[in-house]
């Protein structure tokens, strides 16, 4: 066997412990390569680990013995050695619930440093560890064991700041990652795990055969949270928001979060189906809200964010709220809500968004004071073994890449974990850093409650299967050492049962009634409100030309000692000319003027995406650079002294991570608006799941509102397939029950008006707007102040220049209205009509129909579209259309195609000439 391939901290299975058992009595008894694996790691006469061995083959060779007289160098090896421990002591600790007895790295055992066991009682001075002291070498040793490998094990030497280093040290060396519980808590351990245990218990006796996904063989999660939120909350923190996959969801449900059992009961029972006719979520799926009391008497008001089942895409989630709910109260020091993530092995190590999470927690648009992360480590994924689900040698390695330690510690024994989480929330606090808890255990049943593990898993399952629970072993240990008696801990048992069992009386009472659903926290002191599209939508977004004229010249200025790039002036110098109503707005302009009007009446704007500040094709310029190197100017943060919050941040190279934590963010910020952009339309591609799981469903499955909006650049401009489609189709699919917004604005004051909608109606619905690129500098596609100062936006534009006869109808949107304009003015043809659908959902049939209505019967009407047939807004419109009784709709488009546009720019051309003259036809 390859102790390569298999090396002891990846091979976490658990038949491990029954070979080592069958060769310490038996080494024939076992197949050869597992004889040859374990006598390598142990002493061949009492088959124990033992330090002072031969070093293995591959290992440096040992220096040799050394004299007395050079206590310089033996000095000099001791201090190797605790470094040596320090960075892999680690590798030895003894986090395996169920796992071998690990192989001993050459560096930690002594002999590798020359040492020999006559050197035990020597003395040496221990500067190197935070003692300070002159120790034997046993005590050293003992000391570095106790402190990095028995139930924590500890990776923290990755961290560059020495200071960090030291705190650490400082935290876990002197009590050797040991901590003395008083009797209250651990009575408090106690009583959590027994509710943690009861309720899995109770849940599958009560209700055979149900998916509940069981925390069984993880138990100690319970009061590890407990503890959690009570340290939390005499940290000063206010608010914790969690996420977490389904193992474990509803214990956390009842235990952490409070939500009653008998809620918990009847979703099981699923006694109320008509409430839920096409709509709500699985319940280990739903989140909930509770507001929790410590034993210091502090208030913690806590957020189980709803999850899909894509594990780990809900954790910017999490962290956007918490960024929102900072911000809401003015919290620069990041300390009044905290953010916790509860993690499978499995998904953290297996899943992108968790790189692309841990990538934003240091960076100024998107840090929250630092993330409390919990791996839930059962070391296995469904029925994938870690040796064949991740490369690295912990499932925790990609934190790594942050200045934060990674405690690995033994989940059966509770101990340990509350001084590990100890060090983590202390460290938390005074860094404001992420940190990690890997806290091992197992999956006592398979995948779900239905599933058969040991099909895959024969051997660890039949260990398993042996396994004391661990609120048994830890109610062996407070009996042992006189802190509980066993009447006690029935006691606490028997009143855990009795509650469950009142409850489920309760859930099957003809009198049960379902609480009531409404909107929670910062939403129920608003009006806003989603459902289906009411006229409140309908709002008037026009602002006075005075006021216009003042903002954009407002935007123009800047301090005397700012130098701004050459360029921009001329760009300013074109603005004061809008301003004073001598130029037409480019889009640009009225975009600036939307936020501008917003700030000035109290609206915080938010916008995050790659390169959103200057803007992906320079045109938006909202973070000036002093052309000198002197700093950065945003005039929309200058505005006047009592203007909302204007936020604009360039956002790493990730679409998921980052639409989802502005997704989050919105779900904590109602009355402001919140927009991400896209560097262009079709990467949004990358963040599907977000969409598809978030945000246009949200709603219906868990009733949760967000007035999220994409700006998605859009457009066939000869720029190939991955910069020409923002791939409309794709929402338009998922448009239902009014469940969000979909434009694609024609003009600079359509698109004005749009965004101030977005804010000032009181119906709340993410909006996609698929937005322009060569549009931003056409010459055609510009407003004027008066079309922002009037009126609101336009669902459908008319064409009102025609006034003869009209042979046919063209319906198109956005860039595509303006060519075809273009066409019929230089091809004298006013006897087609040009109507633009501005907006695609809510849909607005009886707006056309009323335009249609101007036209004889039998005029034919055609859609045109830039995209290929099966791509765009044909299909959307052909379902909605396509029985129009006097009016045949047909369609114009690129011909059928599985890439959304063409790599050839003159056959971009040729496509496009086509799309144009076949959408006029022969006159």
């Amino acid at each position: 066997m390859s102790h390569d391939r298999f090396p002891s901290h990846v091979l976490n299975l658990g038949y491990i412990e029954e070979l080592q058992a069958a060769y310490r009595q038996q080494p024939e008894s076992v197949p050869p390569e597992w004889r040859e694996f374990f006598r390598s790691q142990t002493d061949g006469e009492n088959g124990v680990t033992t330090f002072f061995s031969t070093p293995p083959a591959e290992s440096p060779a040992p220096c040799a013995t050394l004299n007395g007289d050079d206590s310089g160098v033996w000095q000099d090896r001791i201090n190797q050695l605790i470094r040596a421990y320090r960075v892999r002591g680690h590798i030895i600790a003894q986090v395996h619930p169920i796992g071998e007895t690990p192989r001993i790295p050459a560096e930690l055992d002594p002999s590798f440093y020359g040492f020999t066991p006559d050197d035990l009682n020597k003395k040496f001075s221990c500067e190197a560890l935070i003692h300070g002291e002159t120790l034997a070498l046993h005590q050293i040793l003992e000391i570095l064991r106790n402190t990095y490998c028995r139930s924590i094990g500890v990776q923290y030497m990755h961290i560059d700041d020495l200071e960090v280093r030291r705190w650490l040290q400082q935290q876990m060396e002197p009590n050797q990652n040991r901590t003395t519980l008083p009797h209250d808590i651990q009575l408090r351990i106690l009583s959590r795990l027994t509710d943690a245990v009861t309720f899995e218990e109770f849940i599958r006796k009560k209700f055979l055969g149900a998916k509940s996904f069981s925390l069984e063989g993880s138990e100690s999660l319970i009061p590890l949270l407990d503890l959690a939120i009570e340290q939390a909350g005499g940290q000063g923190v206010k608010e914790i928001v969690i996420g977490m996959a389904h193992r474990g969801r509803l214990n956390v449900l009842a235990n952490i979060m409070h939500k009653s059992p008998r809620q918990i009961f009847r979703e099981f029972a699923d006694a109320d189906p008509e409430q839920y006719t096409g709509r709500g979520d699985v319940k280990y799926h739903l989140g909930h809200s509770h507001d929790w009391e410590t034993a210091a008497g502090d208030s913690v008001h806590l957020s189980l964010c709803f999850n899909p089942s894509h594990l780990e895409f809900v954790n910017p989630v999490v962290l956007g709220r918490v960024r929102a709910k900072q911000d809401r109260v003015g919290d620069q020091d990041r300390s009044t809500c905290m953010g916790l993530l509860i993690h499978g092995d499995a998904a953290f190590a297996g899943e992108g968004i968790v790189q692309e999470t841990l990538n934003l927690s240091q960076l100024a648009g998107y840090t929250t004071g630092g993330t409390l992360h919990i791996i839930v480590n059962n070391q296995i994924g469904f029925t994938t073994s870690p040796i064949d689900s991740r490369s690295c040698a912990y499932a925790t390695d990609v934190a790594r890449m942050l200045q934060s330690p990674v405690f690995h510690v033994n989940g059966e024994d509770p101990e340990a974990v509350a001084k590990s989480l100890q060090v983590a929330m202390d460290f938390r606090k005074k860094f404001k850093r992420d940190v990690f808890i890997d806290m091992y255990g197992y999956r006592k049943l398979g995948h779900n409650e239905t599933d058969e593990p040991s099909f895959t898993q024969p051997v660890l399952y039949q260990a398993i299967a042996k396994r004391k629970p661990v609120r048994e072993a830890y109610l062996d240990h407070l009996m042992k050492i006189g802190e509980v008696t066993q009447e006690e801990a029935e006691q606490i048992a028997t009143e855990s049962r009795e509650k469950l069992e009142l409850e489920l009386n309760e859930s099957r009472s003809k009198d049960y009634k379902k609480p009531g659903e409404k909107q929670r926290g910062i939403w129920a002191k608003t009006s806003f409100q989603g459902g289906d599209e009411n006229p409140t939508n309908e709002v008037e977004t026009g602002v006075e030309p005075a006021r216009l004229s003042a903002l954009l010249q407002r935007l123009t200025e800047h301090p005397s000692r700012f130098t701004p790039h050459p360029k921009l002036e001329r760009l300013h110098e074109s603005w004061r000319k809008m301003a004073a109503g001598e130029e037409p707005l480019d889009w640009a302009a009225a975009e600036a003027l939307a936020y501008a009007t917003l700030l000035t009446e109290g609206v915080r704007v938010r916008l995050s995406g790659q390169d959103c500040r200057r803007g992906t094709f320079s045109h938006r310029h909202a973070v000036m650079h002093d052309y000198t190197g002197r700093g950065t100017y945003t005039p929309l943060q200058r505005l006047d002294d009592q203007q909302a919050p204007f936020e604009v941040y360039n956002s790493p190279l990730s679409e998921a991570g980052v639409l989802s934590f502005d997704y989050g963010f919105s779900l904590d910020t109602p009355d402001g608006l919140v927009i991400w952009e896209a560097q262009f339309g079709d990467f949004v591609n990358c963040a599907q799941v977000i969409i598809d799981q978030f945000i246009t469903s949200a709603e219906d499955k868990w009733r949760r509102l967000s007035g999220i909006v994409m700006l998605l650049p859009h457009g066939y401009e000869g720029m190939g397939p991955e910069h020409s489609s923002a791939r409309m189709e794709r929402f338009l699919t998922q448009c239902a029950e009014d469940n969000i917004q979909v434009a694609y604005p024609s003009t600079p004051a359509q698109f004005f008006h749009l965004l101030r909608r977005q804010s000032k109606s009181l119906w709340r619905k993410p909006l996609v707007v698929f937005t322009p690129k060569s549009m931003l500098r056409l010459p055609e596609a510009r407003s004027t102040l008066a079309e922002l100062a009037e009126g609101k936006f336009q669902h459908v534009i008319p064409d009102t220049t025609v006034t003869g006869k009209v042979s046919r109808i063209l319906l198109c949107s956005g860039k595509l209205y303006h060519e075809l304009n273009k066409f019929r003015a230089e091809n004298d043809r006013d006897d087609v009509a040009i109507i633009r659908i501005e907006q695609f959902y809510p849909f607005k049939r009886d707006l056309l129909e009323k335009e249609f209505d101007k036209f004889p019967a039998g005029t034919p009407v055609f859609w045109v579209q830039e995209e290929p047939i099966n791509m765009g807004a044909y299909t959307f419109l052909h379902l909605r259309l396509h029985n129009l009784r006097r009016l045949p709709l047909s369609v114009v488009a690129r011909a059928e195609s599985a890439s959304p546009a063409t790599g050839s720019a003159t056959a971009h051309k040729h496509e496009q000439q086509f799309i144009l003259t076949n959408a006029f036809g022969q006159k």
